[in-house]
């Protein structure tokens, strides 16, 4: 019998919604599901949702819930991890403090002083659990969903981890795409490549012909008003009709993969003041404040809906990639992955964001050549925060949490070499119960 321990098990609403994903396919319909979790209230109820699906859709699948991870590691084939080491607490931190800086975050999990400490917390989580994995599962493919992806998965890669980081950024950019140019369900195709949330569509085809040209025009005739999506769109999501993507995409020629909110924090040009932030995102995305109005009610209403309903997979990648390697059947998934020579113009080491292949023989990435290179440019900045993230881990090293911080370029463009010294100060004694020791 398949067993697949999910690492996290006691988040929100993900780890119910991998559950529904799961046990829609039949080859996974009779898995043993090892949910851990360190926080035993929200792990009873991840256990009590989980088993709710399975009791009405009448599975044979097992739900083992521990608090102990050598427990639901030991003989794993499959291991999902959707952590949030420190959960709201410590998120507070990553964007309260800035904040008081002046570098205002829309997520902060990705980069930005937000990414460098969720980084080093969610590291030194992944570093118990490869050093587990190697004694228990050494075979089992590590799934990836906690962020900030790129640094946990550069640091997954290099410690000998088989892992795939997955996101849905690809899928969903792709689709308000197709939706903006008007394009049918079946008709279009699209080839991208880059980094996590700065991976680029390079190629999009309508009916087997280049659409690149008509998409952008398209882009700009939305961002102006001027175009109605064949599908509707959410506008709070999109930010100001994606103004800072298609600012993006004027300035490289490519459609880059996160929304415009969550992209706005990846550079210097768009959030200098907040009169440039309203005027850009009229209608602010603060995910910290979205996470505070979660509440029971919604997630058992989305239960209800999982156990009254027909069971379908959603857009996620990983009950996919778990199905193609049991039944062979062949699909693509994109998938953040160590660049051995995929991407030729960025690192090899570094993580990447490629088509990948799976089937029986598990995920294998596709080669994706050359980035255009301000495409590449773009992303060797970030790679350059990356790696000094992960460097600072491995050399436990406070100099190195400095750097990386100072190497964002928002939070460059912003504050001065002085400043983000006490601010990484100030944000390492709040969060030093969950970060590493440092020196």
């Amino acid at each position: 019998m398949t067993r697949i321990a999910i690492i996290g098990a006691g988040g929100y609403e993900f780890p119910l919604q991998l559950m529904n994903d799961f046990l829609s396919f039949e080859s996974t319909a009779d898995a043993t599901y090892a949910l851990m979790d360190i926080d035993p209230e929200s792990l009873r109820r991840t256990e009590r949702l989980a088993r709710r699906l399975v009791e009405a859709h009448r599975l044979p699948a097992r739900i083992e819930p521990t608090t102990d991870r050598r427990t639901a590691l030991r003989g794993a084939d499959f291991v999902v991890v959707c952590f949030q080491v420190g959960g709201r607490d410590a998120y507070a931190v990553d964007m309260e403090i800035p904040r008081r800086y002046g570098v205002d975050q829309t997520v902060g999990d990705t980069l930005g002083p937000g990414g460098v400490f969720r980084g080093l917390r969610s590291v030194k989580a992944l570093d118990d659990i490869i050093a587990d994995m190697s004694d228990l599962c050494p075979d089992a493919p590590l799934l990836n969903y906690a962020n900030p992806m790129s640094i946990n998965c550069w640091f997954a890669g290099q410690a000998g981890a088989h892992v795939t980081g997955l996101c849905h950024s690809v899928q969903h950019t792709a689709d308000e795409l197709a939706s903006i140019a008007g394009y049918q369900s079946g008709e279009w195709s699209f080839r991208a490549a880059g980094i996590n949330h700065q991976a680029w569509m390079l190629e999009f085809k309508h009916r087997g012909r280049d659409a690149l040209p008509e998409l952008r025009e398209a882009v700009n005739a939305y961002h102006r008003g001027d175009r109605k999506p064949a599908r509707e769109i959410d506008e709070w999501y999109a930010g100001g009709r994606e103004s800072v993507r298609t600012a993006v995409m004027n300035l490289t020629g490519y459609f880059q993969t996160e929304s415009s909110h969550h992209a706005s924090e990846y550079y210097p040009h768009f959030r200098r003041t907040p009169d440039q932030v309203s005027a850009l995102l009229p209608q602010r995305w603060d995910y910290l404040d979205i996470t505070r109005g979660n509440n029971e009610a919604e997630l058992e209403r989305l239960a209800e809906d999982f156990a009254g309903g027909r069971l379908t997979v959603s857009e996620e990648y990983a009950a996919r990639i778990v199905d193609s390697v049991l039944t062979n059947t062949p699909r693509v998934i994109y998938g953040n992955v160590p660049n051995t020579g995929l991407i030729t113009n960025l690192p090899d080491g570094c993580c990447v964001e490629v088509p990948c292949l799976v089937d029986a023989n598990g995920v294998q990435p596709t080669h994706a050549g050359e980035l255009p290179a301000p495409c590449a440019g773009i992303n060797l900045a970030s790679v350059g925060y990356q790696h000094t993230v992960v460097a600072a881990y491995l050399q436990r090293s406070r100099d190195l949490i400095y750097s990386a911080v100072a190497l964002d370029r928002l939070t460059s463009a912003l504050l001065d070499l002085d400043q983000i010294r006490r601010m990484c100060d100030e944000m390492i004694d709040a969060q030093s119960r969950w970060l590493p020791e440092v020196r």
